[in-house]
């Protein structure tokens, strides 16, 4: 008999115009799932409904691990703060409800979980902590940069290494004050935070960057999606 795939939660996102014309589809970028395929598992869309935030016990039931992907900007009072910035974008109340929701249940089933990009920030925000709410730099939109992981982490484990060169950025925004248990993992050449794991956990990880994006450049991250998948497989 065969093994069934793990099935991996995706949160989607509403978008305004979908390709067919109709508005408010439900999406998900396509290098997460493929990224996920590739490494064995089954990807999932998890759409964002109005009721979806109260319903995810019932989703994760069903799964063996959730991907918080990336997107708009947390709302600031979410993390205890007000607009400060003009540069916010993409904001949207349900995604902030069902991606904190979700990633509250999974911490307490002790899930496996990759937060990416804008997953990584809502993680932190679950576990008490802040977001820079602009960083005023060009450094990370839409670019390539290396990061630094710290040995014996979770994610140089995953990767084989403690340098990554080719981690592709579309963030303006980073961790403020760390939340309860959050360790950071991974820099770039100025300090900042670009990958963290939470310490109660046993892979609970939040990257910065979007490994989907440079799989075929650099193989160590499509590892990260492999030990992933793997980690869901064995929860």
């Amino acid at each position: 008999m065969t093994s069934q795939p793990p099935l991996i939660g995706i949160c989607g996102r509403v978008l305004s115009f979908s390709d067919e014309g109709r508005r408010d589809a439900f999406s998900s970028s396509q290098p997460y799932s493929r990224a996920i395929a590739h490494s064995g598992g089954l990807p999932v869309l998890l759409p964002p409904l109005a009721t979806a935030p109260r319903m995810v016990d019932r989703y994760l039931d069903k799964l063996d691990g959730l991907l918080l992907p990336g997107g708009g900007d947390v709302e600031p009072y979410r993390y205890g703060e007000r607009a400060e910035t003009d540069a916010l974008y993409g904001m949207l109340g349900l995604h902030d409800e069902f991606d904190l929701a979700l990633i509250e249940a999974a911490i307490g089933r002790d899930m496996p979980v990759l937060a990416i990009c804008r997953g990584m920030q809502v993680l932190n925000v679950a576990r008490g902590g802040t977001l820079i709410q602009d960083l005023q730099t060009a450094g990370h939109w839409m670019c390539e940069h290396p990061v630094r992981l710290e040995p014996g982490s979770l994610l140089s484990e995953a990767t084989g290494t403690t340098e990554l060169h080719h981690c592709y950025s579309v963030h303006h925004q980073g961790l403020g004050r760390l939340g309860d248990g959050i360790e950071p993992i991974g820099f770039d050449h100025d300090g900042l935070i670009e990958a963290v794991q939470l310490s109660e956990a046993t892979w609970i990880v939040g990257l910065q960057w979007h490994p989907e994006d440079t799989t075929s450049v650099e193989p160590p991250q499509q590892k990260i999606f492999d030990t992933f998948v793997q980690r869901a497989a064995a929860h």
